[in-house]
């Protein structure tokens, strides 16, 4: 069964009625294929008038979709001859942020991301994405391996922020996390970034601070999810849509104030709905990142890089 949100229960009542169409046969004057091809007619309707207004807070539950695709889901539609790298040689191998050699598009690149899971058991394994230190010196690694190989780095982001368990900050969470940063910065091949869901805070820009920095267009970015926000502004969780008006956190916000540089398309109804169609159009937008950075030296990719990051937030401030 699908997952429906709050704001789509007109959708999923619709829906509910075609599937119980779909299981009857035509009786008298009804014709049932007409009937379905009617009732799914409102239901596109309806999911363009939705989704094309959406507020900050319910883009944050479609970026947080249950059924939304995660970082595996587009290494097996977009990669080939992925082969995964483990452990940070340090202390362990933390499954929240997932990363390896693979060919896209003919091109041999070095692909990692956060990991979230898709059900209770790899939610756990892969601690719902949010990563411990050894994951970002697990990313470390790979992106100086990258760097010392030639090969470009894709990243895709899909976390609600690094864990903030004691352990983690027993073993140098902060400090795992400015490292990771610093590395994303000090490479001299080209690095494109992808938002594909949450972008939490320092958890997410530890392996968004590229060249080209992607956002699906129901996507989130923002310094810290409404949740924590409001809990820190007004002392209660339950101003979560209020604060996620302030955060600016949604891709149309981010492109205005330059904090990313494109929003990848979703399709209708978010890429839960049609993932195949989501794969195709990061796809592409991938590809156009990587053909625009590929005449670029290393000296110049990191210093526009750079520079980049310098610069942003002036962008739309006036």
């Amino acid at each position: 069964m699908p997952t429906f949100l709050d704001f789509e229960k007109p959708i999923a009542e619709l829906e509910g009625k075609i599937e119980e169409l779909r299981h009857l046969e035509n009786k008298g004057d009804i014709n049932i294929a007409e009937e379905v091809a009617r009732l799914q007619g409102k239901v596109e309707k309806l999911l363009r008038q939705t989704y094309g207004k959406l507020t900050p807070w319910q883009k944050t539950l479609v970026a947080r979709h249950p059924e939304r695709p995660h970082f595996l889901d587009y290494v097996a539609a977009l990669f080939q001859e992925f082969t995964p790298l483990a452990g940070d040689r340090s202390f362990a191998d933390d499954r929240a942020i997932q990363g390896g050699l693979a060919r896209f598009r003919g091109r041999p690149v070095m692909v990692l991301g956060h990991e979230k899971g898709a059900d209770t058991a790899s939610r756990v394994k892969h601690n719902f994405g949010m990563a411990r230190p050894e994951g970002y010196r697990k990313a470390q690694r790979l992106m100086d391996l990258a760097d010392r190989f030639g090969l470009p780095v894709i990243a895709l982001v899909d976390t609600p922020g690094a864990y903030p368990g004691v352990d983690a900050e027993a073993r140098g969470q902060a400090e795992a996390i400015a490292r990771s940063i610093e590395t994303c910065l000090k490479i001299r091949v080209p690095l494109v970034a992808v938002v594909i869901g949450e972008g939490g805070s320092g958890g997410a820009i530890a392996l968004a601070a590229g060249n080209r920095v992607l956002m699906l267009e129901h996507a989130v970015y923002s310094v810290i999810s409404p949740e924590g926000c409001a809990s820190i502004l007004w002392r209660s969780a339950e101003q979560a849509k209020e604060a996620a008006e302030a955060l600016k956190l949604t891709s149309e916000d981010l492109l205005k104030l330059g904090v990313i540089d494109e929003i990848v398309s979703e399709p209708l109804g978010g890429a839960h709905r049609a993932r195949e169609e989501a794969v195709t159009a990061l796809g592409a937008a991938l590809e156009k990142s990587l053909i625009e950075l590929e005449g670029l030296s290393g000296d110049d990719l990191r210093r526009t890089r750079r520079e980049k990051f310098l610069a942003m937030g002036e962008k739309g401030l006036g």
